[in-house]
């Protein structure tokens, strides 16, 4: 007997691409979820989704039953929560995926405000795109963009890298090298100098030197720290020098409690974009959050 619930599980794993996401959604376990889907690809004779690790792809016949039944299925939930008794309703959770300093600047404020529950997930971008990819993030903040079709990446904003250094630090013998233009000579001094950098990468560092000297950084960093608000701390009260992007170190450069070194020649930038699932079931929400991060944007 064909069962309307295999039809609501089957739109929820075709809306995440992804059985614990649904599972998630649907509030039954990751189990449940398959049973059900199982029991749909048996009564309806032909295999709906193509199983690939932690992704679920549709088939053609996925497709096709999947633009037979939303409609319908959509007008039946609209017409659950209508006549529902119970007043509560569960928030859904969104997982987002970004660098501390966006969230600290951006988004930590709003928190409050959000009518849904919202988990931050930092880490390095390839990181985080990996987990996009497989469903444990709704959201992410990148430069960075995968080709996987499900996905799909809305361009954000603009950041350029920029050398920046303490207010203390004294940069004559550096303008004068960089009249010159000799990236070599650029190169030699600035491996001299005193740099700091962040734990997690030193993946900014290293596009700017290969940008600007075509090689690899061959430097020690003398300090590590955890975030570049630490970096622009240390900075304001010293010497030394830092690859950041630019809209991080804003403020401090405004009141000169850091200095701009240098842009470099070439300009290195990256354009930031909003990476999702082209299907969610949760776009009202991540619509209010890009609108968030658009408008308190640095």
């Amino acid at each position: 007997m064909l069962n309307l619930e295999w039809f609501r599980t089957f739109k929820a794993v075709y809306e995440t691409g992804n059985l614990s996401t649904a599972a998630q959604a649907l509030f039954i376990s990751q189990p449940g979820v398959s049973v059900h889907l199982n029991s749909l690809e048996a009564y309806t004779g032909y295999r709906l989704f193509e199983r690939v690790t932690k992704k679920m792809i549709p088939t053609e016949r996925g497709i096709i039953l999947y633009n037979c039944i939303i409609d319908p299925i959509n007008k039946l939930e609209d017409a659950e929560e209508s006549f529902h008794r119970n007043s509560s309703v569960e928030k859904p959770t969104i997982s987002v995926g970004m660098g501390f300093e966006i969230f600290k600047y951006t988004l930590e404020e709003h928190l409050a405000q959000l009518p849904f529950n919202l988990v931050l997930r930092f880490g390095e971008y390839r990181q985080i795109l990996q987990e996009l990819d497989t469903g444990k993030l709704d959201l992410v903040l990148t430069p960075k963009k995968g080709s996987e079709t499900n996905l799909e990446y809305i361009p954000f904003t603009k950041e350029r890298i920029i050398l920046i250094c303490g207010s203390e630090t004294d940069t004559e013998q550096f303008d004068t090298l960089l009249l010159t233009n000799e990236k070599t000579a650029i190169r030699e001094w600035l491996k001299e100098q005193i740099w700091y950098t962040t734990a997690a990468d030193m993946e900014y560092l290293e596009h700017f030197w290969m940008a600007n000297f075509d090689c690899l950084p061959d430097l020690k960093p003398n300090y590590i720290v955890p975030y570049y608000s630490s970096i622009l701390r240390c900075l304001s009260k010293g010497k030394g020098f830092a690859v950041i992007p630019d809209f991080l170190a804003k403020k401090e450069l405004a009141l000169k409690s850091v200095k701009l070194a240098w842009e470099g020649s070439p300009h290195v930038e990256n354009i930031l974009h909003f990476g999702k699932r082209k299907k969610t079931i949760y776009s009202n929400e991540i619509r209010q959050l890009e609108q968030i991060l658009t408008e308190n944007w640095f």
